[in-house]
């Protein structure tokens, strides 16, 4: 697992593309303070719907940095949260701008996925984290779902072998917190 991170690391600071497992389901990344990185994922994936990817953080510590505002119950439904949780947060910052929607918001998720984990460390920056596949199509639950024009359209494939055990092979809950305190599911 530890030469997948360093190779992974090594495309991601290049300004490349990632295929990796996730906590979730098969993610295609990318550095997500880099503007041009985040276009080609837009390009592979076929989006129209850009600034809709999730941004995955190694810790809740972490959360401050993207998020000029945090509800304060943003911490408790992470610490609360027994499955795979995307908050949809007022205020983002410190990202690339065409993350950011109009309305200012970010989706972050702090997996607990080994690998993702061990990879954010070593990286030391936000990852895109968005499903494997073409925009309006299936997200693919396990790796060998995965169509040729995602698997050929990233720099590196991480080795499946390295898909932990808390991956749950379903996309996040997703909640929307405003700034006042307001709470909207999204998605259980």
């Amino acid at each position: 697992m530890n030469d997948e991170i360093r190779k992974a690391v090594e495309t991601l600071r290049g300004g490349g593309l990632i295929l990796y497992p996730t906590d979730t389901v098969w993610g295609v990344g990318c550095d997500a303070t880099n503007a041009e990185a985040v276009e080609k994922v837009y390009r592979l994936k076929r989006s129209e719907n850009k600034k809709s990817m999730t941004v995955l953080v190694a810790s809740i510590d972490d959360v401050v940095r993207y998020v000029g505002k945090v509800p304060a119950v943003t911490w408790e439904l992470f610490e609360m949260a027994d499955k795979p949780l995307t908050l949809i947060l007022p205020g983002g910052c410190g990202i690339a701008p065409n993350l950011i929607p109009e309305e200012g918001t970010i989706g972050i998720r702090v997996p607990k996925d080994e690998f993702c984990h061990r990879l954010l460390r070593a990286f030391g920056r936000p990852l895109v984290s968005t499903s494997a596949n073409i925009t309006g199509e299936p997200a693919p639950l396990y790796y060998p779902e995965i169509v040729e024009a995602i698997r050929n359209g990233v720099d590196f494939v991480v080795d499946p072998s390295c898909e932990g055990a808390a991956s749950t092979h379903r996309p996040s809950s997703i909640i929307r917190l405003g700034e006042g305190g307001e709470v909207k599911i999204i998605r259980e």
